[in-house]
């Protein structure tokens, strides 16, 4: 398949699909992932963003700012991870947690397949959300299609999609926590206030 042209192989992923929920973080992979699929005729795409306390405001800005601009159906919803013992414990599969929070939350909502934004590099890092997502099978169209970041990148610059691909990786704000020290979303809002005011005196 590696002969292809990655947004053509995509394009043959997506062929199969009639209907998808796209779930969207707001980084480079899945806001390209949901742009390309959006303008892929007889594909309806319903996006979806949950909107947390481990979820940076600006991610949230952006997808919604995205959604006006490029006229998805954008559904912005919680997940309930905060409520989930499991997950504010923050053990080292914690993104497992997140993502059965996700994705079982997505499922209340559409019947519709639904989509994540991994792609080829995510395989080579320990990724336990990966675990939940074929528990529920999720599909992973740019894994399907094999991209790696820096194919993704170029697409998005391909779709006009402005700044978004120069996006750095973001994991979200949880990340930043030790493992097994737990999750306050205090924590984290005083993480992302003061990560915030690092880059603005670095710009």
């Amino acid at each position: 398949m590696n002969d292809i042209a990655p947004a053509q192989r995509l394009d043959r992923v997506l062929d199969r699909f009639e209907q998808l929920a796209i779930a969207v973080s707001g980084g480079v992979d899945s806001v390209t992932l949901a742009a390309f699929a959006h303008r892929k005729p007889g594909l309806a795409v319903t996006v979806i963003h949950a909107a947390s306390p481990a979820v940076p405001e600006e991610a949230t800005a952006r997808v919604r700012g995205l959604s006006d601009t490029e006229g998805w159906t954008t559904l912005v919803i919680g997940t309930g991870e905060f409520e989930d013992s499991r997950y504010r414990d923050n053990p080292s599969n914690r993104c497992y947690f997140c993502k059965t929070n996700l994705y079982d939350r997505i499922r209340t909502l559409t019947p519709h397949v639904i989509a994540s934004g991994a792609n080829l590099d995510d395989l080579g890092d320990y990724r336990p959300g990966l675990l939940a997502a074929a528990e529920r099978q999720v599909v992973h169209p740019l894994i399907e299609a094999e991209m790696a970041k820096a194919d993704i990148r170029a697409l998005s610059r391909e779709l006009g999609l402005g700044s978004v691909a120069e996006l750095p990786a973001q994991p979200c704000l949880a990340s930043r926590v030790e493992t097994g020290i737990a999750i306050d979303a205090r924590d984290l809002a005083f993480i992302e206030k003061a990560e915030r005011h690092l880059a603005d005196i670095a710009a």
